[in-house]
């Protein structure tokens, strides 16, 4: 028997997949979104670097 006030701890059948793992799965289920997405980043980001170049050259 248990007492009214004591609280009822529940275990989840399954722990809750990590965000990392989420993650992964995701990516390779939208394989052409993510890649799309890294290539833009990477043009991004060496357009920035070619930027900073012109701009701070001596």
């Amino acid at each position: 028997m248990s007492l009214p006030n004591e609280p009822k701890v529940q275990k989840p059948e399954e722990p809750a997949p990590s965000y990392v793992k989420l993650a992964m799965r995701n990516m390779v289920r939208k394989r052409g979104t993510s890649l799309k997405h890294f290539a833009l980043t990477l043009v991004a980001v060496l357009a920035f670097f070619v930027l900073l170049s012109v701009v701070f050259r001596g």
